[in-house]
């Protein structure tokens, strides 16, 4: 019987290593799996290196772990973005490296690394800094930049309901860059607010097949206790 869900979020990060490049997709602060990352920053892994939209908000998930010291480098297009003082002290400090990368290119080279292509070229970053050291190509008349694939060791995904074989569907905008993380990672680890029976789910609404999943938490709906948005939950449940 196949069945990937875990009970203890602890155990599901438990395995993530030093050094890691762990895929954290989200866009602001929608679609992020915000208890794992809280597990990951109690499992203590560090040197890690972070691919992302942004590089963390406020004082929780992956803004927390650069407080604590544990990320070496982010990927990301955003850095600055909402409240981004984790990062920019860190980044000030010469403690975290910084490689930015457009949000369609970080999308594409995660693409690129799922379906096993060696990499392409865009127009995107061409003639500025963000293509120096890379190679380069007149493609009729216009030129373009070679990006190499993007894949990571571990992927921690939101998602809004799965079931026990690891299909799996979000809510709306929270979609975002989820189901591309899935897949461009060795280990896809999943949080979601609900797990449903098999059947349950429409096919037509499963955005991630459950052959991309390796372990599921339910954590329900309210958000980890050190998170902003918990008082709301906290308050509605009272």
């Amino acid at each position: 019987m196949i069945n990937k869900q875990i009970d203890d979020i602890r155990e599901a990060v438990n395995d993530i290593r030093d050094g890691a490049v762990v895929l954290v997709p989200g866009f602001g602060a929608v679609g992020i799996a915000d208890h794992l990352l809280e597990a990951l920053c109690d499992q203590g892994a560090t040197d890690l290196t972070i691919v992302a939209n942004n590089a963390g908000n406020d004082e929780h998930g992956l803004a927390r772990l650069i407080n604590l010291g544990r990320v070496r480098k982010v990927i990301c297009s955003y850095p600055r973005s909402g409240d981004y003082s984790a990062f920019l002290n860190a980044y000030r400090a010469k403690t975290l490296e910084l490689e930015l990368v457009p949000q369609g290119t970080i999308s594409e080279r995660m693409r690129c690394a799922a379906a096993g292509l060696g990499g392409f070229f865009s127009p995107v970053s061409a003639g500025t800094r963000l293509a120096e050291g890379k190679e380069t190509r007149e493609i009729d008349g216009k030129l373009y930049v070679f990006e190499k694939p993007l894949r990571g060791d571990v992927a921690l995904v939101k998602a809004w309901r799965a079931d026990r074989w690891g299909n799996l569907t979000y809510r709306k905008s929270a979609r975002n860059f989820n189901p591309i993380c899935a897949q461009a990672a060795d280990l896809t680890i999943v949080e979601t607010a609900a797990m449903v029976e098999l059947g349950a789910l429409d096919p037509e609404t499963v955005m991630t097949p459950g052959i991309f999943v390796d372990r599921i938490v339910a954590v329900g709906e309210a958000p980890p206790k050190n998170h902003p948005g918990y008082a709301k939950f906290a308050g509605a449940a009272a």
